[in-house]
């Protein structure tokens, strides 16, 4: 990506240098730091959009310390530079979640696809990520209960209105099986009504699950819902979740008494 910014930290004056020229010749914006300090305080500076980070660079912080402090602080994307591969060096690097590690010495086209690789996927977690957020507004101001799960039946998102019916927090919610937040039973018949992700497997969309359905709550509170139930579809047409919405018609079941009782000529 031409007119990339890139911050270069590499305590070997020399080979910073020779980096620097290589990279420039691509296009990109260079800049230089030789220290786990001056590499925080540059990506403060110039705010880079890549970093490329050497692991060993003297005395101070090194490498895989600057590059959490940075990917934490300004969340930039780090490609590792080193000479060393060995296990612990390798672990502590992962857990930085870094976009590349290149062994040093390296050619400079490795260098040059790994930077545009980087930079790429970074645009696109970073897309995700808004793309999330926005989802994340746009159900908790829904005004219905939304409760969305993967195609095992697994919660893997609670907006704030599921939360108030259910009685169950996100937190405690998520990665629990269905059953155990959406406790929805038949309120005659005393039992467990279809489980709406199998409904929603077999035939797909659905409004309403099944008649006199009551929730539950977490507290032993009983509220009749209405269930719409829509499949999560992949790019290959198959089912890997489904989306419940849900609302209690407590007024809804109120007025239809009072028809009845009025059409019967009993006391509303």
């Amino acid at each position: 990506m031409d007119g990339a910014k890139i911050l270069v930290v590499e305590d070997e004056t020399i080979i910073a240098m020779d980096i620097e020229s290589r990279l420039k010749s691509y296009g990109y914006s260079i800049f230089l730091a030789h220290s786990g300090e001056g590499a925080v305080k540059k990506a403060e500076e110039a705010q880079p959009d890549m970093v490329l980070m050497d692991i060993m660079l003297g005395e101070g912080m090194d490498g895989i310390q600057a590059a959490e402090q940075i990917h934490a602080l300004f969340d930039v994307p780090v490609v590792y530079l080193t000479a060393y591969s060995d296990k612990d060096t390798l672990q502590r690097a992962k857990i930085t979640q870094p976009f590349g590690y290149l062994i040093k010495p390296f050619a400079e086209r490795e260098l040059h696809v790994a930077i545009e690789i980087a930079l790429y996927k970074h645009k696109i977690e970073k897309k995700l990520k808004e793309s999330e957020r926005l989802l994340s507004a746009t159900l908790k101001s829904i005004g219905d209960a939304v409760i969305a799960t993967d195609e095992k039946g697994i919660v893997k998102l609670i907006n704030p209105f599921a939360e108030a019916l259910t009685g169950w927090k996100q937190e405690e919610a998520l990665e629990k099986p269905l059953e155990s937040v959406f406790n929805i039973i038949n309120e005659k018949a005393r039992e467990r009504v279809e489980d709406p992700i199998k409904k929603v497997t077999r035939e797909g969309i659905f409004f309403g699950l099944a008649d006199d359905t009551v929730l539950v709550s977490r507290e032993g509170t009983e509220v009749p819902v209405e269930i719409v139930g829509t499949p999560l579809i992949d790019e290959k047409n198959k089912v890997i979740g489904a989306v419940l919405i849900f609302y209690d018609i407590i007024e809804r079941k109120r007025l239809e008494k009072q028809i009845f009782n009025k059409k019967a000529g009993k006391p509303a």
